[in-house]
């Protein structure tokens, strides 16, 4: 194609390409894959470092905490404090431009992921230099140094300056994007378990996950985090059991009275933007006047 724009089509596609790769690098690290679990963590580590260019040690870790203890405050990952506030009381700490972003944080909420995909480059680098122990440092930077050469570096060699910035904008903000869509879903407007709860293990994994309905074509877009109620339960079950499963799954909580959550894909974003918002509105100051508040907008 040449110097022409519509090599940005290709980097949309190659955005759409790295997270459907991704969804691998996540069922090998759940030993979805293979028999063997160091074949497993072999692919994680040669498709997620290699292709993604996430870190497999970073993500593997986090990821594990996140399982052990889905939404409950202090222990997942996930809804701790970042540009965005998850939690009521790290929303009322918000100050400066986190303050303004996280008073609109619902709307603001799939803008910013177009920043996703670049965040977590950095963070991949950003551990992999850390002075802490990091398993297989080494090997993780040099596939990520292998990648740059790969994919990076020809599209500032072949392309114009502004176009090959442009080529990895478009390819970073889909990717960020259409990871965050398929991972937020899953947990964001659920339950919030406090520190000190005691849950049993089916009730805390039911209860804070939510399923999408549609479907074989829900499985591919999102890789199968469609069917996250039964991913929680049974981590390294395979992609193509969780829909017999959940039939087990939907029966078994009728019986226990335990809420089982499905919703469709739009809805699940109403219901994160909504609480995402609410969430928000802790970052206001509780003591200024109504009246100066609205003053100040006009």
């Amino acid at each position: 194609m040449g110097d022409s724009w519509f090599q940005l089509l290709i980097a949309a596609a190659l955005g759409i390409l790295f997270t459907q790769v991704a969804f691998l690098a996540h069922e090998a690290n759940h030993r979805q894959i293979f028999a063997s679990g160091k074949a497993n963590d072999r692919l994680a580590l040669w498709i997620g470092n290699g292709i993604v260019g996430m870190s497999q040690s970073w993500w593997a870790t986090k990821h594990t905490r996140h399982h052990a203890n889905p939404n409950r405050v202090g222990k997942d990952p996930d809804i701790e404090i970042d540009t965005i506030s998850f939690l009521d009381e790290d929303a009322a700490t918000a100050r400066g431009l986190r303050r303004w972003i996280t008073l609109r944080q619902g709307w603001l909420f799939f803008p910013l992921l177009t920043l996703e995909g670049l965040n977590l480059h950095a963070l991949a680098v950003r551990h992999l230099v850390s002075r802490g122990e990091v398993k297989g440092r080494w090997t993780e930077l040099g596939l990520l140094a292998l990648r740059f050469a790969l994919f990076v570096a020809p599209v500032f060699v072949f392309l114009p300056l502004g176009m090959a910035f442009a080529f990895v904008g478009v390819q970073l903000a889909v990717f960020g994007v259409y990871m965050g869509a398929s991972f937020a879903p899953n947990h964001k407007g659920m339950a919030v378990i406090a520190p000190g709860a005691k849950l049993d293990f089916f009730s805390k994994q039911v209860r804070t996950s939510r399923n999408i309905s549609g479907g074989w074509w829900a499985t591919w877009l999102m890789g199968g985090l469609n069917y996250q109620i039964e991913h929680h339960l049974f981590p390294n079950m395979p992609r193509p059991h969780l829909s017999r499963a959940r039939e087990i799954v939907r029966e078994h909580c009728d019986t226990l009275q335990v809420p089982y959550v499905e919703t469709t894909l739009l809805q699940s974003y109403g219901i994160v933007i909504a609480y995402l918002n609410r969430v928000g509105l802790a970052a206001r100051d509780p003591f200024e006047c109504p009246m100066t508040s609205a003053a100040r907008r006009v």
